[in-house]
């Protein structure tokens, strides 16, 4: 098993101002929480790379970029920069390691049971509580707004899945999308951008929920830990379709087919796929149907890898080009081929 590794204490020991200066970042302190802002470093990071997109908070150890929007603690930055996944527990132990070694850093944090006390963290830091309930909702959304006519979606899909136009706030512009976890919590919204003329490295098409503080604790919303929709369903269930974004999902819904879950991204997480595979019965099945591209491609391999060993599954590839917003008719033909 070799040594373990108390990640909560390493994070705490480790000073994310170093962490990113040996990544070669030059350090820019801005605002208060001595906050860094500067460009993206990550090898990832898609878009303009001479745009100051990327925010680091060095006391509390958190960081976001709003041009790639991917986000993080300090060991997730130090994972994307060594090219490995964050979502992979092996990548995660492995980088873990090589900064405990890099920083010189002793753990004195015990496994579970043993009575060894933590040491104390290094510098003050909040705790932080990951997709906690919101205690507010948005209000006052225009459910007529042309992006959602446009898009056909019925007065129902709109009500259903509680999606409207937002003209104030962060998510101002947006079409916002209500995110509840298996019990029914909102704990966030996505907003998704009306006008795709003005996307590029500071307005993503989707936005996420970044860190913020709140009554002493930091709260942090991490979509690798939901399934969209899943709490609309009756679990368990034979068969479930599962998609890569919003979209598909609302579509699908609209065409009559009720079991369909969203990843919300173009990766299925091992917290995800443990979701849909409970979800199941033990011969239940699991259809990918994910965008006809790289993203979806990329997709369908992630939940294919998670899913896969614990339950039948089939991935509906579409012809390149082609719209999960297909007929009914296509999508039958996809998964009862004649």
């Amino acid at each position: 098993m070799g040594e373990w590794i108390n990640f909560k204490e390493l994070r705490k020991s480790l000073s994310f101002e170093k962490v990113l200066e040996s990544y070669g970042v030059e350090i820019k302190k801005k605002g208060p929480g001595n906050r860094h802002i500067g460009f993206c470093p990550l090898p990832t990071h898609r878009g303009k790379k001479k745009s100051p997109s990327f925010s680091a908070k060095l006391d509390y150890g958190v960081w976001q970029c709003f041009g790639c929007k991917a986000s993080g603690n300090v060991l997730d930055f130090a994972i994307r920069m060594e090219g490995r996944d964050p979502e992979n527990r092996q990548d995660l132990r492995e980088v873990a390691l090589k900064l405990k070694e890099k920083f010189g850093i002793t753990l004195c944090g015990s496994k579970p049971g043993d009575s060894k006390p933590a040491s104390p963290p290094l510098a003050k830091r909040l705790p932080v509580v990951v997709n906690p309930p919101l205690d507010f909702e948005l209000k006052d959304l225009d459910r007529e707004h042309p992006y959602l006519k446009g898009r056909a979606f019925t007065v129902e899909t709109i009500e259903r899945f509680g999606l409207g136009f937002c003209n104030r706030g962060l998510m101002k512009g947006r079409i916002v999308i209500p995110i509840h976890n298996a019990d029914g919590d909102l704990v966030g919204y996505a907003g998704r951008l009306v006008d795709d003329n003005a996307i590029d490295d500071k307005n993503s098409k989707y936005l996420f929920p970044g860190p913020r503080e709140r009554n002493g604790k930091l709260l942090e919303f991490h979509k690798s830990l939901l399934v969209y929709n899943a709490h609309r369903l009756t679990w368990p269930m034979e068969d479930l379709i599962v998609v890569e974004g919003f979209p598909a999902c609302w579509w699908l819904t609209q065409w009559g087919y009720a079991n369909v879950v969203a990843l919300m991204g173009s990766s299925c997480s091992e917290d995800q796929a443990r979701i849909i595979v409970s979800g199941l019965v033990p011969g239940g099945r699991a259809w990918i149907f994910t965008d006809a591209d790289d993203s979806g491609e990329k997709c369908a391999a992630s939940a294919l890898t998670h899913i896969s060993p614990h339950r039948f599954c089939r991935w509906m590839k579409l012809s390149r080009g082609q719209p999960t917003d297909c007929t009914p008719g296509d999508l039958a033909k996809l998964l009862w081929p004649v």
